[in-house]
Parts: structure tokens; sequence; C-alpha cells
């Protein structure tokens, strides 16, 4: 296992090297190239970490893995996949007192993100990895979030920001090839139905209501007023015909977001009374906006019938992560003027 701690040691060195221009990093969203030798790929150590990129994503129809794996040994990580924007090195040695991770960036191109993680044997590289699971699945999906909200800062449909801007007095970039819209009282609806030849949608809403009480971000009552904005706002073909959720499903989280505090629902939704259409998944954020005694939600829906959703959702999900309440865009705007 020497030449795995060499090889490592290697990376590190180019790591420290100078600010050279690096190539630009490859990958689908949501894959890690993984490097380890066969004979941690066959034993318990390989089955752990595999099981940890393997965890189902929440909030689909069904199980779709975290993140897809390609696999290298040592000898064979060339220059082409040295590449990958996500990479975990595996190095388990006698040498090393303890089981421990260690991240850099940008090694061999940008933007790239590494992960090594350390251990003295098999068996406590498999506990270690188990244990920290949520380390490994969070620090990777928020690094990739990270590079698509990078990727909407560049390329946006600034229309939909626009329309957003002047309903709301918030900011949400969306992606440019999401350009039909729908408005509504205190609503907008974003989509991609409106290109020719295309089965799947991919969708964003955002509306706003009141504010009452801490009780507006209970589980129920996103549920009620889910179906009650979709049912005004996003009819089926037929009357009758409606968005609704699929209320066993939802399951709600409380996060912190610049500083607030919000609420991420995620869950299934499908056509009330169309049992031809079916549904897919959906993940909505609910935040209070103070200043204007409200509730902003922003959400992301899929109808992708026979194909996998996580890519899907993901994606749209990362732009979500760009709203900017009132509140935060005059702080922006303070902060630029004080600067000039």
């Amino acid at each position: 296992m020497k030449k795995s701690v060499l090889f490592l040691l290697s990376l590190i060195l180019l790591a420290s090297c100078g600010e050279e221009i690096k190539r630009k990093s490859m990958g689908t969203p949501f894959e890690v190239m993984l490097v380890c030798e066969d004979d941690v790929w066959d034993s318990t150590a390989g089955v752990a970490i595999e099981q940890v990129l393997n965890t189902p994503v929440p909030g689909l129809p069904q199980k779709e893995a975290s993140f897809k794996v390609t696999r290298r040994n040592n000898e064979d990580f060339n220059i082409t996949e040295q590449a990958f924007r996500n990479i975990i090195l595996i190095d388990i040695d006698s040498s090393h007192s303890k089981c421990e991770f260690r991240f850099d960036r940008d090694i061999y191109a940008s933007p790239q993100i590494v992960m090594a993680i350390y251990a003295p044997d098999q068996k406590s590289f498999g506990e270690f990895v188990t244990k920290n699971a949520k380390v490994v699945l969070d620090f990777f999906t928020e690094k990739e979030r990270d590079f698509q909200i990078s990727e909407l800062q560049a390329r946006h449909n600034k229309q939909a920001l626009a329309l957003i801007k002047e309903k709301f007095g918030c900011e949400l970039k969306i992606p440019s090839s999401i350009s039909g819209f729908k408005r509504g009282e205190d609503f907008l609806w974003f989509s991609d139905y409106n290109n020719p030849g295309k089965i799947e949608m991919q969708s964003f809403a955002v509306y706003s209501y009141p504010y009452t009480s801490p009780d507006n971000f209970s589980k129920e009552h996103f549920i009620h007023m889910r179906d009650s904005v979709m049912m005004e706002n996003i009819p089926g073909s037929e009357p009758g015909q409606y968005i609704q959720t699929d209320a066993e499903t939802v399951t709600t989280t409380d996060v912190a977001f610049n500083g607030k505090y919000m609420s991420v629902a995620r869950g299934l939704w499908y056509m009330k009374n169309d049992d031809m259409f079916g549904g897919g998944p959906f993940v909505s954020h609910s935040i209070v906006d103070e200043e204007n005694g409200r509730m902003i939600v922003v959400e992301a829906f899929v109808y992708a019938p026979n194909k996998e959703k996580r890519g899907y959702m993901r994606k749209l999900e990362a732009a979500l992560y760009t709203l900017r309440l009132p509140v935060d865009l005059a702080t922006i705007n303070d902060n630029q003027t004080e600067n000039k």
C-alpha cells in the first residue's frame, strides 16, 4: 500500500506548486471519481464507501443513488481522470495512526474538490466512513450545488429575474432554458413546457401569502397552502384537474439560510383527476420576509416519466439557493455604495 501513500503525497506537492492556469474540470453533475486499489474496493472498506455514495436521494419517486461513482486504481488515474470535478482518494496504510479526512481544491483542474480519506486498516476505515456518511454526502452535495450556482450566476433567465423582482422585490436566478411563464395573484410559474418535442417538464413556482404565526412553518399548513396555490394557478387540461401534493410523502427540514430560518419541504405531486398524466418530485423552500409580513415560497418540480430525476432535481434545487429577499438586496446595495 506504500504506493498509495506516495501517490497522495505527490498530489499535495502538486497542490503547493504555483498558481498556473488550470484546465476546466470535467464530469457529469454529482459524479465522483473514487481512487483506490482493487484489494480495497473488493473489501469491507470498498463496500462501506460505495454504500455511502449510493445513499438514496431523498424526495424522489424511485431509489436513485446520491452520486454516480467512477472508480480507478492509482496507476490508472491518468491525466483525463485527474480533471474530474469531484475526487475521493482512499489511503489505507498501517503508518496512519488514525482515520481522518483531508480536503484540497483545484489540484489538477478548476473548479475541483479532492477529499482524501486516511485510515490505518480496512475495518477502521469502514467504521469511520459509515459513522461520517453525512459528512461525505453533505460535503460533495454542497460543493456541487455551489458549482451549479456559479453557473447560474453567469447564465440565467434574465426575464424571469426581472419578473420576480417586479412582483416580489426578490431575486431568484433560474436556468435560461426555462423560458415559459405564467402570472397569477402573488404567484409566478416558470416552465419549459413550451419547448417543442419535449415530454419532460421542469418548473419553478414563486408565491407569497401573509405570515400569521410560526404555525405557517408546519407541514400541514405548507401542504394546505401549496395545494390551494397550485389548484388556483396550474390547472390541468380538463376541468377538475390540478396539481396536488401527495401528503404522505412530504418531509420537512429546518435549515439556516442567509442568517434566517427556512423550511425545506420535499415530496411528490400528482395531477388530480388525471391518472394518465402521473406526477413527479418537488422541493420547496419557505422563508419569512419580515419587512413585508409575508411568507415567500420558491419551489422546483419535475415531470420526467420513465427517467431518472436526480439530475433534474438537484440542478433546480441549486437555483432555489440563489433567492435573495428585499432586505438582502438592500444590504448588498448598501455595501456596494460604501465600497465605492
